[in-house]
């Protein structure tokens, strides 16, 4: 159950380093993604002064469905190209992480976690292409059983519980386009739990994205 926690619009934004300007200073970000189903996602990125571009950010996402507010995942970070040769550029993001869960016939959970990730690819103006890598932890879960949960289960316990609950490795690749203040972009890849022997029930992501460059 908690991969399908962890697994709940997991990827952040994606950008296009070569077409990123220094003076747009205010990046929004929008989403829809397939991942246990269609999610969607919104997130506002502002760039620093600094030697290398370094981006501070904030994204919000949920399923699709009929009760929204169910299910979400909240990220608070930065991500920093640490590289630039040529036309080859590395990065790295590291983000905190909290996400709510609730199935009103067995558990709500609430989440605290970190999310890291790194990108390597060949960055022109106009298009990029990208691998990506990444690992999602769950560090500190609280759980909140239904009442159906704990007459079929009386042993079951509400409360916080730690150490980490679990986590999921990430890898794929990443691909845009760019013109004017814009840029379009798609992700995918696979998902494979941190014990490298189980996968979630949908091993696989895909992510299309969509970032609005403003000037300041």
């Amino acid at each position: 159950m908690l991969s399908l926690v962890i697994s709940v619009a997991a990827f952040s934004q994606t950008l296009n380093w070569s077409n990123l300007k220094k003076d747009q200073k205010h990046i929004l970000h929008a989403s829809a993604g397939l991942e246990y189903g269609l999610n969607f996602g919104a997130g506002y990125s502002y760039q620093l002064r600094s030697k290398w571009p370094i981006l501070l950010g904030v994204e919000h996402s949920f399923p699709s469905g009929k009760d929204l507010l169910d299910d979400f995942k909240t990220k608070v970070g930065g991500q920093i190209r640490v590289i630039k040769l040529n036309n080859f550029h590395f990065s790295a993001r590291i983000e905190g992480v909290f996400r709510r869960y609730n199935n009103q016939n067995a558990v709500r959970l609430l989440n605290f976690g970190s999310d890291f990730a790194v990108a390597m690819g060949y960055y022109k103006t106009k298009w990029f292409v990208a691998g990506e890598a990444g690992f999602d932890k769950a560090i500190v879960t609280h759980f909140k059983h239904a009442d159906r949960a704990k007459e079929s289960f009386p042993s079951v316990q509400d409360g916080w519980f730690e150490p980490s609950t679990g986590g999921n490795f990430n890898y794929g690749l990443q691909a845009g386009y760019s013109f004017s203040n814009s840029d379009i972009t798609l992700k995918a890849g696979r998902l494979l739990s941190q014990d490298f022997k189980t996968t979630p029930s949908i091993p696989f992501y895909m992510k299309l994205g969509y970032n609005l460059k403003l000037a300041n």
